[in-house]
Protein backbone atom coordinates (compact mmCIF):
# COMPACT_ATOMS: atom_id res chain seq x y z
CA UNK A 1 0.00 0.00 0.00
CA UNK A 2 1.36 3.40 -0.97
CA UNK A 3 2.16 5.99 1.66
CA UNK A 4 -0.28 8.91 1.73
CA UNK A 5 1.07 12.16 0.34
CA UNK A 6 2.40 14.45 3.05
CA UNK A 7 0.07 17.25 4.01
CA UNK A 8 1.52 20.75 4.04
CA UNK A 9 1.53 22.25 7.51
CA UNK A 10 -1.36 24.67 8.02
CA UNK A 11 1.06 27.57 8.55
CA UNK A 12 2.36 27.02 4.99
CA UNK A 13 -1.03 26.68 3.32
CA UNK A 14 -2.22 29.78 1.49
CA UNK A 15 -4.98 31.64 3.29
CA UNK A 16 -7.26 34.42 2.28
CA UNK A 17 -7.02 38.04 3.33
CA UNK A 18 -10.26 38.90 5.10
CA UNK A 19 -12.35 41.78 3.80
CA UNK A 20 -12.01 43.57 7.15
CA UNK A 21 -8.23 43.69 6.64
CA UNK A 22 -8.76 45.08 3.13
CA UNK A 23 -11.02 47.75 4.69
CA UNK A 24 -8.41 48.54 7.35
CA UNK A 25 -5.74 48.87 4.66
CA UNK A 26 -8.00 51.18 2.64
CA UNK A 27 -8.54 53.38 5.69
CA UNK A 28 -4.79 53.38 6.39
CA UNK A 29 -4.10 54.65 2.84
CA UNK A 30 -6.99 57.15 2.99
CA UNK A 31 -5.30 58.77 6.01
CA UNK A 32 -1.84 58.49 4.53
CA UNK A 33 -2.69 59.74 1.02
CA UNK A 34 -5.93 61.73 1.12
CA UNK A 35 -7.60 62.62 -2.13
CA UNK A 36 -6.59 66.10 -3.28
CA UNK A 37 -10.00 66.75 -4.85
CA UNK A 38 -12.32 64.27 -3.13
CA UNK A 39 -12.53 62.13 -6.26
CA UNK A 40 -9.08 60.98 -7.33
CA UNK A 41 -7.55 58.10 -5.36
CA UNK A 42 -3.89 57.37 -4.74
CA UNK A 43 -2.58 54.30 -6.58
CA UNK A 44 -2.49 52.04 -3.47
CA UNK A 45 -6.10 52.98 -2.71
CA UNK A 46 -7.24 52.25 -6.26
CA UNK A 47 -5.57 48.83 -6.13
CA UNK A 48 -7.19 47.93 -2.80
CA UNK A 49 -10.56 49.38 -3.83
CA UNK A 50 -10.64 47.10 -6.87
CA UNK A 51 -10.05 44.02 -4.70
CA UNK A 52 -12.66 45.24 -2.21
CA UNK A 53 -15.23 45.86 -4.94
CA UNK A 54 -14.71 42.38 -6.40
CA UNK A 55 -15.15 40.80 -2.96
CA UNK A 56 -18.42 42.68 -2.50
CA UNK A 57 -19.63 41.90 -6.04
CA UNK A 58 -18.91 38.18 -5.67
CA UNK A 59 -20.18 38.11 -2.05
CA UNK A 60 -16.88 36.77 -0.76
CA UNK A 61 -15.14 37.43 2.55
CA UNK A 62 -11.55 36.68 1.56
CA UNK A 63 -9.17 37.54 -1.24
CA UNK A 64 -6.58 34.92 -2.13
CA UNK A 65 -3.11 35.97 -1.07
CA UNK A 66 -1.74 34.09 -4.10
CA UNK A 67 -3.88 35.77 -6.75
CA UNK A 68 -4.14 39.27 -5.30
CA UNK A 69 -2.86 41.85 -7.81
CA UNK A 70 0.73 42.89 -7.04
CA UNK A 71 -0.08 46.57 -6.41
CA UNK A 72 -2.93 45.66 -4.05
CA UNK A 73 -0.70 43.19 -2.22
CA UNK A 74 2.04 45.82 -1.85
CA UNK A 75 -0.49 48.30 -0.45
CA UNK A 76 -1.91 45.67 1.92
CA UNK A 77 1.59 44.68 3.09
CA UNK A 78 2.43 48.34 3.79
CA UNK A 79 -0.64 48.50 6.05
CA UNK A 80 0.26 45.12 7.58
CA UNK A 81 3.69 46.46 8.55
CA UNK A 82 1.92 49.14 10.62
CA UNK A 83 0.09 46.53 12.72
CA UNK A 84 1.43 44.64 15.76
CA UNK A 85 3.31 41.54 14.62
CA UNK A 86 2.54 39.11 17.40
CA UNK A 87 -0.31 38.93 19.90
CA UNK A 88 2.14 37.70 22.56
CA UNK A 89 1.97 39.46 25.93
CA UNK A 90 4.94 37.51 27.37
CA UNK A 91 2.74 35.19 29.42
CA UNK A 92 2.94 31.95 27.43
CA UNK A 93 1.05 29.05 28.90
CA UNK A 94 1.96 26.77 25.97
CA UNK A 95 5.41 26.49 27.56
CA UNK A 96 3.58 24.94 30.53
CA UNK A 97 1.82 22.37 28.34
CA UNK A 98 -1.39 24.16 27.33
CA UNK A 99 -2.52 23.49 23.78
CA UNK A 100 -3.79 27.08 23.55
CA UNK A 101 -1.96 29.97 25.18
CA UNK A 102 -4.00 31.68 27.88
CA UNK A 103 -2.03 34.90 27.30
CA UNK A 104 -2.53 35.43 23.58
CA UNK A 105 -4.99 32.77 22.43
CA UNK A 106 -2.74 31.17 19.82
CA UNK A 107 -2.39 27.41 19.50
CA UNK A 108 0.89 25.72 20.40
CA UNK A 109 1.68 25.31 16.68
CA UNK A 110 0.93 28.97 15.96
CA UNK A 111 3.25 30.07 18.78
CA UNK A 112 6.03 27.76 17.61
CA UNK A 113 5.71 28.52 13.89
CA UNK A 114 4.83 32.23 14.05
CA UNK A 115 8.02 33.41 12.35
CA UNK A 116 7.37 31.04 9.43
CA UNK A 117 3.76 32.08 8.87
CA UNK A 118 2.80 34.39 6.02
CA UNK A 119 1.40 37.84 6.83
CA UNK A 120 -2.06 36.64 5.73
CA UNK A 121 -1.84 33.58 8.01
CA UNK A 122 -0.79 35.79 10.92
CA UNK A 123 -3.70 38.15 10.28
CA UNK A 124 -6.08 35.17 10.12
CA UNK A 125 -4.81 34.09 13.54
CA UNK A 126 -5.21 37.65 14.86
CA UNK A 127 -8.79 37.68 13.53
CA UNK A 128 -9.65 34.36 15.18
CA UNK A 129 -8.24 35.26 18.60
CA UNK A 130 -9.79 38.75 18.50
CA UNK A 131 -13.23 37.37 17.64
CA UNK A 132 -12.85 34.76 20.38
CA UNK A 133 -11.72 37.43 22.84
CA UNK A 134 -11.04 35.05 25.74
CA UNK A 135 -7.25 35.36 25.84
CA UNK A 136 -5.84 37.39 28.71
CA UNK A 137 -4.51 40.00 26.24
CA UNK A 138 -8.14 41.03 25.64
CA UNK A 139 -9.24 41.21 29.26
CA UNK A 140 -7.03 40.57 32.28
CA UNK A 141 -3.86 41.96 30.69
CA UNK A 142 -5.32 44.29 28.06
CA UNK A 143 -3.46 47.22 29.64
CA UNK A 144 -0.16 45.37 29.13
CA UNK A 145 -0.79 45.08 25.40
CA UNK A 146 -1.83 48.76 25.22
CA UNK A 147 1.27 49.92 27.16
CA UNK A 148 3.55 47.99 24.83
CA UNK A 149 1.89 49.52 21.75
CA UNK A 150 2.22 53.01 23.25
CA UNK A 151 5.91 52.56 24.10
CA UNK A 152 6.64 51.26 20.61
CA UNK A 153 4.76 54.18 19.10
CA UNK A 154 6.77 56.69 21.13
CA UNK A 155 10.01 55.00 20.10
CA UNK A 156 8.95 55.01 16.45
CA UNK A 157 9.24 51.23 16.15
CA UNK A 158 6.54 48.71 15.23
CA UNK A 159 5.02 47.11 18.34
CA UNK A 160 5.92 43.50 19.02
CA UNK A 161 2.64 42.78 20.78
Amino acid sequence: MAEPAPIAPSHCAPVGIHISDIEAAINYWRQRSPSPDGVELAAPLRALAEVYALLIFHKQERASELSMPAKAMQAWLAWYESTPDTPCIAICSTSQGDSVCKGCGRSFDEVQLWTEMSPAAKRETWRRITLDGTAWRFNRYAERAAETRELASQAGTPPLF
